[in-house]
């Protein structure tokens, strides 16, 4: 009975169940770089073509029409760029791994003196180095992984699904894109300016209040830098719609 429980309790080996909720957390997780990439570009883009477009247009309804096109497409194109960035880096990491794999059958004590070398070069002493390497040797798959994250950087943990990617790309690229959008559809021009021009202002800052947290960079900059970059979109989509009024 207890080898039962017990047997019960591990799985069999395999992973505990999760919930919807735990499997949304790690998939945005993982694509949170992503995630924050695409709600810049959704911003920036649309952000001066709104303001390009507001420059000239008779009423709201002229911006609303060209913002909601550019946002959708915008959301789209990301989205599908992301999945096929995604599924092409799996599918060359499963290309490196089979080759890895073919390598080690071909010559198994070449991977495991790799590994020996790259432990020593790591900081392992030489007998460290020998003792765990010896152990891999014992395990073939943990060795042609281990030797592929060493030599190559890649791993079967590190794959992505493409489909979730995508679809956080396309909900956050389309969600930052409609905040310049939405002002417009809601008040006369002169005033939805200034409202998309602060609700725009307000992402940005956040966003690049993001960007420093996950890069782990100074945040006056970082913020600085976002913001520069939308107020550059703005300035050159306002220009383009002056000039062909």
């Amino acid at each position: 009975m207890a080898g039962a429980s017990k047997a019960s309790t591990s799985g069999g080996g395999r992973d505990p169940p999760t919930s919807l909720l735990d499997r949304i957390r790690t998939s945005f997780r993982s694509s949170v770089g992503s995630i924050v990439f695409g709600m810049e570009d959704g911003t920036v883009s649309i952000f001066g073509l709104v303001f390009g477009v507001a420059a000239s247009a008779p009423d709201s309804h002229a911006v609303v029409l060209a913002g909601a096109t550019g946002a959708t497409a915008a959301a789209i194109s990301m989205m599908a760029g992301t999945y096929l960035e995604v599924k092409s880096t799996n599918d060359q990491a499963t290309t490196l791994l089979a080759s890895e794999r073919a390598r080690y059958e071909a010559n198994s004590g070449e991977l495991d003196s790799a590994i020996r070398r790259s432990l020593v070069s790591a900081g392992f002493e030489d007998s460290e180095a020998e003792t765990v390497a010896d152990i891999f040797s014992r395990h073939p798959e943990t060795s042609i992984q281990i030797g592929a994250a060493l030599d190559l950087g890649i791993s079967e943990a590190g794959k992505r699904d493409p489909f979730v990617a995508a679809a956080w790309m396309f909900l956050t690229d389309l969600f930052a894109a409609s905040i310049p959008v939405i002002p417009f559809a809601v008040f006369a021009l002169a005033r939805a300016r200034i409202v998309s021009l602060s609700l725009t202002f307000v992402l940005l800052l956040a966003l690049g209040i993001g960007r420093s947290a996950i890069g782990h960079r100074r945040l006056v900059p970082t913020v600085a830098e976002t913001i520069g970059i939308g107020a550059a979109a703005a300035c050159a989509g306002v220009l383009v719609g002056k000039f062909f009024t």
